[in-house]
């Protein structure tokens, strides 16, 4: 998996709703739905119900978030 790769995943879903899980450490988890909004260089923004969320494709490299489309 690259940056390339998750960019690429997550631009076939811009706009559409996900399931996001983001792992706090010590096996704690927040878990909500999210809409993508927009894709940027080093991050993507995501629209949650607690406002607007910021995340790096490294995070999903090296599996802090998972995303389920």
């Amino acid at each position: 998996m690259t940056i390339s790769s998750v960019k690429k995943d997550l631009l076939d879903h811009l706009g559409d709703i996900v399931k996001i899980k983001y792992s706090l450490g010590r096996n704690k988890y927040e878990e909500y739905e999210a809409k993508i909004k927009e894709l940027y260089d080093y991050v993507f923004l995501l629209d949650t119900k607690f406002g607007t969320k910021s995340f790096s494709y490294i995070d999903v490299i090296t599996k802090t978030i998972k995303i389920d489309y």
